[in-house]
């Protein structure tokens, strides 16, 4: 099994982070600026968001509808990836967790470079990203027909590539190989943290979503288990894109809001992921994928709110791309494990980790399309331990 290494600074204890066995960077926060300041070593902070950029409206994408690209009135555009972009760098992160969808609509590594590259490049070196549909799967919705990537774009763009745009087969998104499709970990002092794959319904995945044979979602889960077993750190996070649990799915007749999976294969095949983290104790689980923020209890693999050994999932969808609807409204959400959310703005998730604790903070960066100033008054933030979960 292949694991993260952390290489530290003596003099200030920097973890640096490594995926797949290849460093990002060697940082020596012996200087005066930020990303090499000198902090405490146990806190670190980590920023998290996903569903991030719009499709760049160029020659290449003329086949695209307008409403579909940057520019049309109906997406948050360009001035929202710039403005989550800021609201990141602005909290000087020790690493960017991206929960998926960081390009749209079908992530050529010519809409990374026309796109997310321009606002969210600053970062680059920091961001521990994980893939989404829009990453993997074709798009032939509203009118357009764009073949699926299967992540060569995503690779290519965040592992780096060859002359010809052949990704690189190890980076810092993972491994790009036909047994490993960009499952990776890594550690922020006490924690470990977990990026996961859950694109089952891509041909990278021969459209195989069972996580008990032999197929590469099978495989991934089985590393899943072998990394939290072997993990010694007391605190960790994982985070894939489309989650277990829903806060923009309305309910039905036959599939209740709050059901694993109500919003697609994927999270329902991510229920198994979610044994495993509840079996190992695991402190916090991040997705994206709804185009929305949204904070939901404590809760054991079915669903069923757990106050003394439950996760508390948080939603992370709204980084700049577009919006969806909240399904149910405040206090009484479609999915009753919904604590709070919004789906009003674009905005950024800081979370600050301690050596045995967390605390997080959401404010929105800017108003969605049809929203005024308003939509900035929300506010989210709290705090955890490790050990007694976050009520």
């Amino acid at each position: 099994m292949r694991r993260v290494t952390k290489i530290s600074s003596a003099a200030v204890g920097l973890a640096v982070l490594a995926a797949t066995g290849t460093a990002v960077a060697m940082a020596d926060r012996s200087g005066d600026d930020w990303p090499y300041a000198h902090h405490r070593a146990s806190t670190y902070t980590l920023a998290a968001v996903g569903d991030i950029a719009c499709e760049p409206d160029d020659a290449e994408n003329a086949a695209t509808p307008a409403s579909l690209k940057c520019g049309s009135p109906t997406l948050g555009g360009m001035s929202a990836e710039f403005a989550t972009a800021k609201q990141a760098t602005d909290m000087h992160p020790d690493a960017v967790a991206l929960l998926g969808d960081e390009q749209y609509q079908v992530g050529k590594l010519t809409d990374f470079e026309q796109s997310f590259e321009q606002a969210w490049g600053g970062l680059k070196m920091l961001e521990r990203p994980a893939p989404g549909n829009h990453e993997y799967y074709p798009y032939t919705k509203k009118g357009d027909n764009e073949a699926g990537q299967n992540g060569v774009g995503y690779f290519g763009y965040f592992n780096g590539h060859d002359q010809a745009g052949t990704p690189n087969t190890q980076g810092q998104a993972g491994d790009d190989t036909a047994g490993n499709q960009g499952w990776y970990s890594y550690d922020l002092g006490n924690w470990h943290i977990i990026s996961l794959n859950a694109e089952c319904g891509s041909d990278a995945f021969g459209h195989d979503c069972s996580t008990t044979d032999n197929g590469l979602l099978g495989q991934e889960t089985q590393w899943l288990s072998q990394d939290l077993a072997a993990n010694k750190r007391q605190c960790t996070i994982a985070y894939w894109h489309q989650p277990t649990f829903s806060a923009t799915t309305a309910s039905t007749a036959t599939v209740p809001a709050s059901a694993p999976g109500a919003d697609g294969i994927e999270g329902a095949a991510t229920d198994a992921w979610w044994k495993l983290l509840y079996r190992h104790h695991a402190t916090l689980i991040l997705n994206g994928h709804q185009h929305a923020y949204a904070r939901l209890r404590p809760m054991n693999p079915a669903g069923d709110y757990d106050p003394a050994h439950g996760i508390p999932e948080f939603i992370v969808g709204s980084g700049g791309e577009a919006l969806d609807t909240l399904a149910g409204t405040p206090g009484n959400y479609d999915n009753p494990n919904v604590v709070t959310a919004q789906s009003g703005a674009f905005g950024v998730m800081k979370l600050t980790l301690k050596s045995d604790s967390y605390s997080w903070d959401y404010k929105p960066a800017l108003p969605g399309p049809g929203f005024d100033s308003t939509a900035l008054q929300y506010s989210d933030s709290g705090n955890g331990t490790c050990t007694t979960r976050v009520r």
